[in-house]
Parts: C-alpha cells; structure tokens; sequence
C-alpha cells in the first residue's frame, strides 16, 4: 500500500460497463490515484485495455438471469462468497471512493461498501437504471447518470455526467467530418460488445440496395457475431462489396471518425462515441432491452439532429436502403448531422465524473 488514495471500480461483463469504467481508471491514476477493477470472468476479457497501473480483481458473482435451475440456485452462495471476499479485502486496503457502473459483478463490491460505510456512488450509463443499480439507487451517496433525463426512484437525485468515453475516443474529438460525395466513403455496423444479429440480417441486403453511383465508393467495416461472420462475409462478396466483417473491433474510434455514417444500437458507450465524434448515425434500438432502454438512449441525439432511430420493428432491408441513402446522397444534410451529435456530445464526461468522485472522498474522509 501507499499513501495515494484508493479507488475501486466495480463493473460488470459487457462494453456498456466496462468502457466508461475504463475511461475513469484513466483519468483518475492521472490524478495520482490507486484504481483497482473488481469484475468477474466475462468482465475480465476487457482489461486487457485497462491503462498500466489498475490492479485486476477478479471476485465470484452469478447472474439470476441466465442458466438452469442448478445455476440460479447457486447464484446467491456465489455472490455470498465474493461479498465476504470483498468485504476481508476492503478491511486490509481501504478504498477511498467504490463506484459500481452496473452489472451482476458490481453486487460485492458495493455490498461490502455498503457494509463498512465507504463513500460510495454509481453511474448509470442508460436512461433506465440497470437491475443491479436500482437496488443500491437508495444505498448510494451519489448517482451519475450518463444520459439524460434517467428514470430514477422517487426521491432519489442524479447528476448528469454524461457517458465516459474512451482515450482513444476522445483523441478523435477534433476529427473533422467529411461529408459524403463521389469519391470513396466508410460505412460502419456496429452491434455493441455483443455485435447483433438484426444488423447482419438486414445491413446487407440494405447496402446492395444502394444506387451503384454509391455503391461503387462505400466500404464497409462490419461487426458480426460469431455464429454470422460466414454468412455476413459471404453476402458482401457475393455482391462485390468491399467489407470487412470481424466479431469484435479492436479500433473502433479510428473507423468511427473515417466513416461517413455509421449504423448501430444505441446502446450508452455506443450513443456516446457517436456524439462525441461527431458522426451522423442510423440508430436501431434492441426491442428486448430492460425497459426499452435503448430508445431511451437514442431519444436525445434524434431530437438534437444527429441521428435517426428506428425501432426494430420496422427496420425492413427497403426502410434502410432509403435512410442510408438520405445520408449518403446529401452531403450538406450529413454535415449538420456530423455537426448536431458533436454539439450533444459530453467530451467532459469523464472529468465531470472524475470530480464526482474527488467530492465524495474529500466528505468520507471529513466523517
């Protein structure tokens, strides 16, 4: 141990936790700051990107949500056991600050603060709160909420941060957008972490649709699931699109601030980078998320201009052949779309929340 102050970052398995989660190690080991992850299995293949210097802690949790009847009965005797972890390791190193983005791996984290009466907070990156923040909502300090407004507990008060983004992301505010035109231009289909079967189904056919005046000048950058990638690949070459089609891409912000448009769910991370980039966007909403929470998402950047949302629904391959094309076929259009997501974009995000947490540890250790 050292005299910095500690914080613990308690973030579950999915992008949407672990990006803003990764963009506050960032900024607050800059600030002289210990950070330490605590995340489970499925969150542990994202910390990889984590910056030198956060301390990985992989604790047991489970999920209610998934698995047979032997996993859910199991689920509290494995979340049991990384609470009483949690709780011997928060006795022997003190956190200053714990702040829990969400996710079944975040309950002994913020279990055991909860417990020794640590400052602690969440951030929320969607405008529905997540199953696992809605229970601590009233057990927290603090809320942050990355989109605006949130859906929060009566009486309960947030604070609107915005979404964290990445370093890399940020590098990329300043990027200039080049709007569409006879010359070659950069389509990207993103699913979130999880890449989305909809947009392997639909995207393509909706792209070969195109006039071959644009068809000629797209390349597109595709995220496929696994179980798609053959049959995604298959259809862009078929129908000599050039496309690169991968399960996960490693350089996202790079293709974003190349792309002329770019397809998506709107999920937090996804919605953030977009504005804070700066790129006009087609955002489908996934039909199954807890309290439609991506419409919520998308709700904002739609009504600042910078986007179009349609739901699932009807997102037929003609209904989207003909909202690329409104993109890709009017340049000064797509330029006061670039223009209107980068006006809604929260590039502060993260420092807004950086300072949350300076706050809460400065009133903890004046208690």
């Amino acid at each position: 141990m050292t005299g910095k102050p500690l914080l613990l970052i308690a973030a579950g398995g999915t992008g949407g936790h672990m990006f803003p989660a990764q963009a506050l190690a960032e900024a607050m080991l800059a600030k002289g700051w210990r950070v330490r992850l605590s995340t489970d299995a499925r969150g542990a293949r994202y910390t990889g990107a984590f910056p030198d210097g956060t301390e990985i802690e992989e604790i047991s949790s489970a999920t209610f949500a998934r698995g047979g009847i032997v996993a859910k009965a199991a689920a509290p005797f494995r979340i049991g056991a990384g609470v009483l972890g949690a709780l011997v390791r928060m006795r022997r190193d003190r956190p200053a600050v714990v702040v829990g983005f969400g996710g079944y791996p975040t309950i002994p984290a913020m279990s055991a603060a909860f417990v020794l009466k640590l400052p602690r907070m969440i951030h929320e990156q969607n405008g529905v709160l997540g199953r696992v923040n809605r229970a601590f909502a009233t057990r927290v300090e603090a809320i942050a909420c990355g989109t605006w407004p949130t859906d929060l507990p009566e009486g309960v008060i947030g604070e609107h941060t915005g979404n964290p983004v990445r370093g890399a992301v940020l590098d990329r505010v300043e990027a200039g957008y080049i709007s569409p035109g006879d010359y070659p231009m950069e389509l990207l289909v993103i699913g979130g972490s999880q890449g989305a079967r909809i947009l392997s189904d639909v995207v393509p056919p909706a792209v070969a649709g195109l006039p071959m005046r644009i068809l000629d000048n797209i390349r597109v950058s595709h995220q496929a699931r696994e179980e798609d990638l053959e049959r995604v690949e298959g259809f862009y070459r078929e129908h000599n699109i050039r496309a690169e089609v991968r399960p996960f891409f490693e350089d996202v912000p790079r293709r974003m601030s190349e792309a002329q448009l770019v397809i998506s769910r709107s999920g937090a991370s996804s919605v953030a980078d977009i504005s804070v980039i700066g790129r006009p966007s087609v955002l489908i909403p996934f039909a199954a998320a807890t309290g439609d929470h991506q419409t919520a998402n998308a709700r904002g950047l739609v009504e600042a201009g910078g986007a179009i949302m349609v739901p699932e629904s009807k997102a037929s391959v003609e209904a989207l052949t003909e909202m690329i094309m409104s993109v890709l076929d009017n340049p000064d259009g797509a330029m006061q779309m670039a223009r209107s997501a980068a006006r809604f974009g929260k590039p502060e995000a993260t420092e807004l929340l950086a300072a949350m947490v300076e706050r809460l540890a400065a009133r903890g250790y004046e208690t």
